[in-house]
């Protein structure tokens, strides 16, 4: 294989796969990138026990040449090194020629590298899907809706089902539910499928979402996805992203989400969030991070966080509107702000159901968001 390729395009794409590299394997095919050249295409590809991340360079863009195949063929490159390599070689152009033995040269203006590869028979081959369940969204969106619910996830593996994401789809309709049991984050978003496609309990982990998140751009580009009994497929721009799916059944949550409260207040998003993260200056040394709210009707609604060693904070904020009972509740200063930082709205309207009971935050502007926190039992 012998290839001359232009520098940027190669670094985009290779800082694309490297999110599939695994760093803890005992295979050592799974360390590297497989560059495979044919006479029509250019794909780079990695793969862990999670994701599979494959992305394609084409030869010419905009008139530009951006690939010059002398010869094909493929390798295995190992990702630590090239990465780097990639990104501070000197000139536009890169020559990779890959000699006997699967060793690997690398120029660009005065710099030459050799680097040992491995056999690309070795490499995992990707799944071949059935492209039966597919739908469509728009790039800006589907980034947006993993960012308000994926924080939401569990980080243990106590019950490896919480790891993930649930995404159900019925009439058009998509929803991402996340909890790690003591908050949930729910997300609803229309998307562009055929009428009779519908599908539950398809658990997505929270740490491939996290990846293809740093893949997608804010843009209204069209990201198709491929559902399959134990695999996702996004396709976006020139990648393609595979997902293993969790097994087992997420739970239904869909019965703690209180639907009538007794206490409901309205309040200014960001000064809120501003109070808590003062508050929150002092409760981070507390096992909690816990986190005091305090309202009456009609009244300011007070935030505090005492924390024996170090000492007070009080804030006073105006809601915009109160109505209902009295509520004293204490709550983890983390959960809330990650809560607030999700929801995309200029006023955030809260409903409790009782000191001890979950709440839920809500934009006042719409209902496609839902962040519920379980409080906690203070003395």
């Amino acid at each position: 294989m012998q290839v001359l390729i232009k520098r940027d395009q190669l670094n985009h794409a290779v800082q694309h796969v490297l999110k599939a590299v695994s760093t803890r394997t005992t295979i050592p095919i799974l360390t590297g990138i497989k560059m495979l050249v044919t006479d029509e295409d250019m794909t780079l590809t990695a793969s862990n026990s999670d994701i599979s991340i494959e992305c394609s360079i084409p030869f010419e863009e905009d008139g530009e040449e951006i690939v010059n195949v002398m010869r094909p063929g493929s390798i295995v490159l190992p990702a630590r090194y090239f990465g780097e390599i990639v990104k501070k070689l000197p000139e536009d152009t890169i020559e990779i020629d890959v000699k006997e033995n699967f060793l690997i040269q690398i120029r660009s203006g005065s710099s030459e590298f050799q680097l040992n590869g491995l056999d690309p028979e070795e490499f995992p081959r990707l799944p071949q899907l059935e492209e039966e369940k597919v739908f469509s969204i728009p790039a800006d969106i589907l980034k947006t809706i993993i960012r308000q619910t994926v924080f939401a996830v569990a980080t243990t593996e106590t019950r490896p089902i919480l790891t993930g994401v649930r995404w159900n789809l019925h009439n058009g309709s998509l929803s991402l539910v996340a909890t790690d049991s003591h908050r949930l984050a729910n997300r609803e978003a229309n998307v562009e499928t055929s009428e009779d496609l519908s599908f539950e309990n398809i658990v997505i982990p929270g740490k491939s979402l996290t990846e293809l998140n740093k893949i997608l751009e804010d843009s209204d580009q069209l990201v198709d996805i491929v559902i399959t009994d134990n695999q996702i497929l996004i396709k976006y721009d020139k990648v393609l992203f595979y997902s293993r799916l969790l097994d087992g059944t997420y739970p239904d949550t869909s019965r703690i989400i209180p639907q009538s409260f007794k206490t409901e207040m309205v309040l200014n998003s960001r000064m809120f969030l501003q109070a808590i993260e003062r508050a929150s200056l002092l409760a981070g040394e507390s096992k909690n991070n816990v986190v005091k709210l305090t309202s009456r009707p009609g009244e300011e609604v007070e935030i505090t966080s005492n924390t024996q060693e170090i000492g007070k904070v009080t804030e006073t904020i105006t809601p915009a509107s109160i109505q209902g009972d009295e509520i004293k509740i204490s709550f983890n200063a983390k959960y809330m702000l990650e809560a607030l930082r999700s929801i995309d709205s200029d006023e955030i309207k809260i409903g409790f159901t009782g000191s001890m009971n979950p709440f839920i935050i809500k934009p006042t502007e719409h209902d496609w968001i839902t962040q519920l926190i379980v409080p906690v039992r203070t003395n």
